[in-house]
Protein backbone atom coordinates (compact mmCIF):
# COMPACT_ATOMS: atom_id res chain seq x y z
CA UNK A 1 0.00 0.00 0.00
CA UNK A 2 1.61 3.43 -1.22
CA UNK A 3 -0.43 5.42 1.82
CA UNK A 4 0.34 4.39 5.09
CA UNK A 5 -2.16 4.11 7.58
CA UNK A 6 -2.59 3.08 11.22
CA UNK A 7 -4.84 2.94 14.17
CA UNK A 8 -3.22 4.23 17.62
CA UNK A 9 -3.39 2.36 20.67
CA UNK A 10 -5.28 4.34 22.47
CA UNK A 11 -7.88 4.12 19.64
CA UNK A 12 -7.42 0.51 19.71
CA UNK A 13 -8.18 0.75 23.49
CA UNK A 14 -11.12 2.34 23.18
CA UNK A 15 -12.82 -0.01 20.93
CA UNK A 16 -10.91 -3.18 20.26
CA UNK A 17 -13.87 -3.98 17.90
CA UNK A 18 -13.02 -1.84 15.55
CA UNK A 19 -11.84 -2.70 12.26
CA UNK A 20 -11.10 -1.15 8.75
CA UNK A 21 -10.80 -2.46 5.01
CA UNK A 22 -8.97 -0.08 2.69
CA UNK A 23 -9.58 0.46 -0.89
CA UNK A 24 -6.53 1.87 -2.96
CA UNK A 25 -7.58 3.04 -6.58
CA UNK A 26 -5.74 5.07 -9.14
CA UNK A 27 -6.61 5.99 -12.48
CA UNK A 28 -9.95 6.80 -11.64
CA UNK A 29 -12.50 8.54 -13.58
CA UNK A 30 -14.79 11.13 -11.92
CA UNK A 31 -17.85 13.01 -13.52
CA UNK A 32 -21.17 14.64 -12.36
CA UNK A 33 -23.55 12.11 -10.79
CA UNK A 34 -25.73 10.39 -13.70
CA UNK A 35 -28.46 7.90 -14.40
CA UNK A 36 -25.86 4.99 -13.34
CA UNK A 37 -24.38 6.29 -9.88
CA UNK A 38 -28.23 7.83 -8.87
CA UNK A 39 -29.64 4.33 -9.83
CA UNK A 40 -27.04 2.58 -7.56
CA UNK A 41 -27.80 5.09 -4.91
CA UNK A 42 -31.98 3.91 -5.50
CA UNK A 43 -31.06 0.48 -4.95
CA UNK A 44 -28.81 1.07 -1.77
CA UNK A 45 -32.18 2.77 -0.66
CA UNK A 46 -34.36 -0.47 -1.02
CA UNK A 47 -31.65 -3.36 0.11
CA UNK A 48 -31.47 -0.75 3.03
CA UNK A 49 -35.14 -0.86 4.02
CA UNK A 50 -34.97 -4.68 3.16
CA UNK A 51 -32.18 -5.17 5.76
CA UNK A 52 -33.81 -2.32 8.45
CA UNK A 53 -37.17 -4.35 8.23
CA UNK A 54 -39.11 -1.12 9.62
CA UNK A 55 -36.50 -0.57 12.43
CA UNK A 56 -34.52 3.04 12.83
CA UNK A 57 -31.29 2.85 11.56
CA UNK A 58 -29.85 3.19 14.98
CA UNK A 59 -32.25 0.12 16.51
CA UNK A 60 -29.12 -2.46 13.83
CA UNK A 61 -26.91 -3.62 16.05
CA UNK A 62 -24.25 -2.85 14.01
CA UNK A 63 -25.26 1.09 14.85
CA UNK A 64 -25.98 0.39 18.03
CA UNK A 65 -22.01 -0.60 18.17
CA UNK A 66 -20.82 2.85 16.30
CA UNK A 67 -22.76 4.65 18.97
CA UNK A 68 -21.23 3.14 22.21
CA UNK A 69 -18.02 4.42 20.73
CA UNK A 70 -18.79 7.53 19.96
CA UNK A 71 -20.59 8.04 23.68
CA UNK A 72 -16.74 6.16 25.07
CA UNK A 73 -14.87 9.46 23.34
CA UNK A 74 -17.49 12.10 24.57
CA UNK A 75 -19.66 12.63 21.57
CA UNK A 76 -22.83 12.43 21.60
CA UNK A 77 -24.21 10.07 18.91
CA UNK A 78 -27.52 10.97 19.07
CA UNK A 79 -26.91 14.76 18.08
CA UNK A 80 -23.47 13.70 15.61
CA UNK A 81 -24.05 10.31 13.67
CA UNK A 82 -21.94 8.44 12.70
CA UNK A 83 -21.47 8.60 8.56
CA UNK A 84 -23.44 5.24 7.89
CA UNK A 85 -26.60 6.12 10.15
CA UNK A 86 -26.64 10.15 8.90
CA UNK A 87 -26.69 8.84 5.34
CA UNK A 88 -29.62 5.91 6.01
CA UNK A 89 -31.79 8.39 7.78
CA UNK A 90 -31.45 10.34 4.48
CA UNK A 91 -32.22 7.23 2.51
CA UNK A 92 -35.17 6.22 4.38
CA UNK A 93 -36.86 10.15 4.17
CA UNK A 94 -38.66 11.89 1.21
CA UNK A 95 -35.84 13.69 -0.21
CA UNK A 96 -33.68 10.39 -0.38
CA UNK A 97 -29.72 10.41 -0.41
CA UNK A 98 -28.25 13.53 -2.09
CA UNK A 99 -26.26 12.97 -5.90
CA UNK A 100 -22.69 14.69 -4.99
CA UNK A 101 -20.42 13.13 -8.16
CA UNK A 102 -19.77 9.71 -9.54
CA UNK A 103 -17.46 8.48 -6.70
CA UNK A 104 -18.84 9.80 -3.80
CA UNK A 105 -22.52 8.30 -5.26
CA UNK A 106 -20.13 5.15 -5.44
CA UNK A 107 -19.24 5.06 -1.98
CA UNK A 108 -22.73 6.44 -0.74
CA UNK A 109 -24.06 3.57 -1.91
CA UNK A 110 -21.93 0.92 -0.56
CA UNK A 111 -22.39 2.17 2.72
CA UNK A 112 -26.07 2.63 2.68
CA UNK A 113 -26.72 -0.99 1.72
CA UNK A 114 -23.96 -2.51 4.03
CA UNK A 115 -24.78 0.21 6.70
CA UNK A 116 -21.41 0.90 7.42
CA UNK A 117 -19.09 4.18 7.34
CA UNK A 118 -17.26 4.67 3.91
CA UNK A 119 -15.22 7.45 3.47
CA UNK A 120 -13.20 8.53 0.38
CA UNK A 121 -9.90 10.82 0.35
CA UNK A 122 -8.08 12.71 -2.76
CA UNK A 123 -4.73 10.51 -2.32
CA UNK A 124 -3.18 13.57 -4.21
CA UNK A 125 -4.12 15.66 -1.54
CA UNK A 126 -3.16 13.58 1.52
CA UNK A 127 0.07 14.54 3.28
CA UNK A 128 2.24 11.49 4.27
CA UNK A 129 0.35 8.82 6.16
CA UNK A 130 -3.09 8.87 7.41
CA UNK A 131 -3.49 7.76 11.29
CA UNK A 132 -6.65 7.52 13.38
CA UNK A 133 -5.79 8.83 16.76
CA UNK A 134 -7.38 10.98 19.96
CA UNK A 135 -7.09 14.47 19.15
CA UNK A 136 -4.74 16.98 21.14
CA UNK A 137 -7.45 20.05 19.82
CA UNK A 138 -4.73 21.91 19.05
CA UNK A 139 -5.07 20.66 15.14
CA UNK A 140 -6.45 21.90 12.21
CA UNK A 141 -9.57 20.88 10.14
CA UNK A 142 -10.58 22.78 6.95
CA UNK A 143 -14.58 22.64 6.76
CA UNK A 144 -17.27 25.36 5.67
CA UNK A 145 -19.54 26.90 7.85
CA UNK A 146 -21.75 29.05 6.33
CA UNK A 147 -21.06 29.35 2.96
CA UNK A 148 -17.31 29.93 3.92
CA UNK A 149 -14.42 28.41 3.87
CA UNK A 150 -12.85 28.22 7.97
CA UNK A 151 -10.53 26.29 9.87
CA UNK A 152 -12.20 24.36 13.04
CA UNK A 153 -10.21 22.25 16.19
CA UNK A 154 -11.21 19.20 17.57
CA UNK A 155 -12.42 18.21 20.66
CA UNK A 156 -9.39 17.39 23.16
CA UNK A 157 -10.01 13.56 23.19
CA UNK A 158 -12.05 13.45 19.87
CA UNK A 159 -11.40 10.25 17.42
CA UNK A 160 -10.13 11.74 14.46
CA UNK A 161 -8.00 10.35 10.91
CA UNK A 162 -5.43 13.16 10.05
CA UNK A 163 -2.07 13.40 8.24
CA UNK A 164 0.69 15.56 8.39
CA UNK A 165 -1.37 18.17 7.50
CA UNK A 166 -4.05 18.27 10.09
CA UNK A 167 -7.24 16.64 10.39
CA UNK A 168 -9.10 14.97 7.40
CA UNK A 169 -12.27 13.77 9.19
CA UNK A 170 -13.48 14.78 13.00
CA UNK A 171 -15.39 12.09 15.30
CA UNK A 172 -14.42 9.10 13.81
CA UNK A 173 -16.47 9.22 10.62
CA UNK A 174 -18.85 12.12 11.15
CA UNK A 175 -17.89 14.89 8.64
CA UNK A 176 -14.96 14.97 6.38
CA UNK A 177 -12.90 18.11 5.67
CA UNK A 178 -13.10 20.05 2.24
CA UNK A 179 -8.91 19.35 1.75
CA UNK A 180 -9.13 15.88 0.54
CA UNK A 181 -12.69 15.47 -0.54
CA UNK A 182 -13.27 13.70 -3.70
CA UNK A 183 -14.04 16.18 -6.96
CA UNK A 184 -14.77 15.56 -10.46
CA UNK A 185 -11.15 15.97 -10.64
CA UNK A 186 -9.76 13.47 -8.46
CA UNK A 187 -7.85 10.41 -10.59
CA UNK A 188 -6.93 8.47 -7.17
CA UNK A 189 -8.52 7.82 -4.24
CA UNK A 190 -8.38 5.70 -0.86
CA UNK A 191 -11.56 4.38 0.27
CA UNK A 192 -12.05 3.67 3.68
CA UNK A 193 -14.47 1.34 4.77
CA UNK A 194 -15.16 1.15 8.69
CA UNK A 195 -16.45 -1.91 10.85
CA UNK A 196 -17.67 -1.82 14.56
CA UNK A 197 -17.63 -5.29 15.92
CA UNK A 198 -18.20 -9.07 14.23
CA UNK A 199 -21.77 -7.90 12.83
CA UNK A 200 -20.55 -6.47 9.41
CA UNK A 201 -19.01 -8.26 6.32
CA UNK A 202 -16.84 -5.19 6.01
CA UNK A 203 -14.44 -7.54 3.08
CA UNK A 204 -17.41 -8.38 0.92
CA UNK A 205 -18.40 -4.73 1.31
CA UNK A 206 -14.61 -3.53 0.15
CA UNK A 207 -14.96 -6.19 -3.17
CA UNK A 208 -18.66 -4.87 -4.26
CA UNK A 209 -16.75 -1.05 -3.97
CA UNK A 210 -13.94 -2.51 -5.97
CA UNK A 211 -16.08 -3.79 -8.44
CA UNK A 212 -18.16 -0.46 -8.66
CA UNK A 213 -14.91 1.25 -9.13
CA UNK A 214 -13.77 -0.93 -12.16
CA UNK A 215 -17.49 -0.52 -13.56
CA UNK A 216 -17.29 3.59 -13.90
CA UNK A 217 -13.54 3.39 -14.43
CA UNK A 218 -12.38 0.71 -16.53
CA UNK A 219 -8.80 -0.27 -16.30
CA UNK A 220 -8.17 1.63 -12.82
CA UNK A 221 -5.67 -0.15 -10.66
CA UNK A 222 -7.50 -0.69 -7.40
CA UNK A 223 -6.24 -2.87 -4.49
CA UNK A 224 -8.59 -4.13 -2.00
CA UNK A 225 -6.53 -4.70 1.44
CA UNK A 226 -7.37 -6.97 4.06
CA UNK A 227 -9.12 -6.25 7.40
CA UNK A 228 -7.50 -4.86 9.93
Amino acid sequence: MTLHLTVSDEVRTLAPEFRHVAVEAYGLVNSPSGEGSSALLDDAARRLAARLDGRAPHEDPHMAAWRAAYTAFGAKPSRTRNSAEALAKRALADGGLPRINTLVDVYNAISVAHLIPVGGEDLDHIKGGMRLVRATGEESFATVAGGADVVEHPDAGEVVWCDDDGVTCRRWNWRQGTRTRLTEESANALFLLEAMGPRCDVAAAGTELAELLEKFSPGARITVHAPE
